[in-house]
């Protein structure tokens, strides 16, 4: 279907009538094994850990969506990025970026770390640094563009060309922009990452992950320990993400609007000081921005004008509509303090370095009537 316009492909993608029914959506497929005609002869599906006709579906759709020639899913965005660094070995290299979500950085540094994989954290918006960084033992770059939480773009072809030069895997994270606005394979990444928890389930009603590849030899190799390690998403939660996809396109079209006047009410608030939005054509990373993205998102971080700590607590407490939570990317705005909430297994000094503040607040903008989110931010920020 990769002739097809993305919002086609949200509608059908990985979705065929069910062979047995004509069922339009493809069924749960509730059942931990599948029988055998004899021995080793099946109608290709042994146990489900290792195979199900939902989980098969979403992976096809995932696939389609990132114009991939493979998709796989796990139970959670976590679950995939475990996934990946398990290609490594101790001693190989990591060069990361220094501004993503915390969760990522907790794997890497608490888990991974200690079994000997090395990771060097960078300011990947010049790509020089990332150059820099590569040494013989480097096998993986991972980037965010845009990043969690301060929007930072990276130029993804660019880095793709760096990557290739070092005959190193390239991995974005491509949860914050999804496959709507952003397709990294197109750009020369050899693996895109989603926390299908938000955009693509978007109803925030469901864990999961998901990776998409065009090579082969690397699909086999993720999904060998996709199968052995065990972090698949049951069937319902595949159900879940298929569905989220069909109305992905809609979603993300009045995120994409709704974020743009949010941001530019911030940004001409008085009690409002910087904004982190890539959509601004003075922020360093639009001209990439335009480029390699169909849109800016609905993300927005912002710090008060005041960068009081005590002030931003109080605004992220007096919302009604932005629901004070963790995640982002559901059809309901939510806001957030990533110092004490997605970001807080990152070390203080760590976040500071890196410009993530105290007193910064994140949103994840909704479908709802942008009039009503303005004003509940209104009477919030006062």
């Amino acid at each position: 279907m990769a002739q097809h316009h993305i919002n086609t492909k949200c509608i059908h993608a990985g979705v065929t009538p069910d062979p047995t029914t004509g069922a339009i959506m493809t069924p749960i497929y509730q059942t931990s094994t599948y029988v055998q005609e004899a021995p080793a002869t099946h109608k290709g599906y042994e146990y489900a850990r290792s195979q199900n006709p939902t989980r098969f579906a979403l992976e096809s759709a995932i696939a389609e969506l990132e114009n991939a020639k493979h998709g796989l899913v796990f139970s959670s965005g976590v679950a995939s990025t475990d996934a990946v660094i398990k290609l490594l070995q101790p001693g190989d290299e990591v060069v990361a970026a220094n501004d993503m979500y915390g969760g990522t950085y907790r794997l890497f540094s608490k888990v991974f770390a200690k079994f000997g994989i090395v990771f060097k954290y960078v300011d990947t918006t010049d790509v020089a640094n990332i150059a820099a960084a590569i040494t013989p033992a480097t096998k993986l770059l991972w980037i965010e563009t845009p990043t969690n939480p301060l929007m930072n773009i990276t130029d993804i072809a660019a880095v793709s060309a760096i990557a290739k030069k070092h005959g190193v895997l390239l991995c974005v994270d491509n949860t914050f922009a999804s496959p709507y606005l952003q397709n990294p394979l197109t750009l020369g990444a050899d693996i895109v990452m989603h926390s299908a928890t938000k955009y693509l389930g978007g109803h925030s009603d469901v864990i999961q992950g998901c990776l998409a590849v065009n090579d082969d030899t690397l699909r086999e190799q993720l999904y060998f320990i996709q199968k052995s390690c065990g972090a698949v998403p049951g069937p319902q939660d595949c159900f879940l993400v298929l569905r989220g996809i069909k109305t992905l396109h809609v979603r993300m079209q009045r995120h994409c609007e709704n974020g743009e006047k949010i941001a530019h009410w911030l940004r001409s608030h008085p009690k409002v000081g910087q904004v982190y939005w890539p959509g601004f054509e003075d922020n360093k990373g639009y001209a990439i921005a335009k480029q390699q993205m169909r849109g800016f998102g609905g993300m927005i971080s912002f710090v008060l004008a005041n960068d009081s700590v005590e002030e931003a607590k109080r605004v992220l407490s007096s919302t009604h509509l932005f629901a004070l939570a963790e995640s982002l990317g559901g059809v309901e705005s939510l806001i957030n303090h990533p110092a004490s909430m997605t970001h807080a297994s990152i070390p203080r000094e760590e976040r500071l370095k890196n410009g993530l503040s105290d007193s910064l607040i994140r949103l994840s903008v909704g479908i709802e009537q942008v009039d009503d989110l303005i004003a509940d931010l209104a009477q919030a920020i006062g």
